[in-house]
């Protein structure tokens, strides 16, 4: 792969239309874990871990200017868009070299505060229904903790349960934007959106700690 390839999804695609969204689940949980807070390294962790599935990522790059917002902005709990001053992006690949999304952390240079990864699929909504599923496993073990099967959290056996479940309640609803949430997991929140963007579909796993 070269490593100088870089596909970015700017966020703000999934961001400015979060005023018009179906809240499918909120679980509010107090879940102690001892899992340490994620640091900017552990994109790492997630590259080896995704390489085992053929999924590739390229080589971080360091975003410091006024376009931050386009890849690293979140929505608290009051729906107040966030912003972080320092982000750090990946392109995520299939083996052909297809662009599957990104994976980005954001906060200030010493430590992120957020998380989350982007996967876009087209024209079917469901074509890539396996690497999402594998990539956002992935980014909660380890970016959250490696405690799922035994906490489930919202009632959700896996991670690709939460996701089938929130394509299925997607696919069944007339919404634009479908937002999923998980609070309390190893003290972190967890959203995961489906949303249409022009003839592709956004998936999204934001991790907010």
């Amino acid at each position: 792969m070269n490593k100088k390839t870089l596909i970015l999804i700017p966020l703000i695609t999934v961001t400015l239309i979060f005023s018009i969204y179906l809240v499918f689940m909120s679980t509010n949980q107090s879940i102690q874990t001892s899992q340490a807070d994620f640091v900017y390294s552990d994109v790492e962790k997630i590259q080896k871990i995704l390489s085992t599935k053929n999924i590739l990522m390229s080589s971080p790059s360091v975003i410091t200017d006024y376009t931050v917002k386009q890849y690293c902005t979140f929505f608290d709990d009051n729906g107040v868009q966030q912003f972080v001053t320092y982000c750090v992006t990946t392109s995520i690949l299939n083996t052909d070299g297809n662009p599957l999304g990104n994976i980005n952390m954001g906060g200030n240079p010493i430590e992120p505060n957020m998380a989350l990864a982007i996967v876009e699929t087209s024209p079917s909504f469901d074509s890539k229904s396996d690497e999402i599923g594998f990539i956002f496993e992935t980014m909660i073990d380890t970016l959250v903790c490696d405690c799922w099967a035994e906490k489930q959290p919202g009632g959700f056996e896996s991670v690709s349960a939460w996701v089938n479940a929130a394509e299925q309640q997607y696919s069944d609803s007339s919404q634009p934007t479908l937002t999923s949430k998980i609070n309390g997991l190893a003290h972190k929140q967890l959203i995961l959106e489906i949303t249409t963007s022009g003839d592709s579909y956004l998936w999204t796993l934001i991790i907010i700690r």
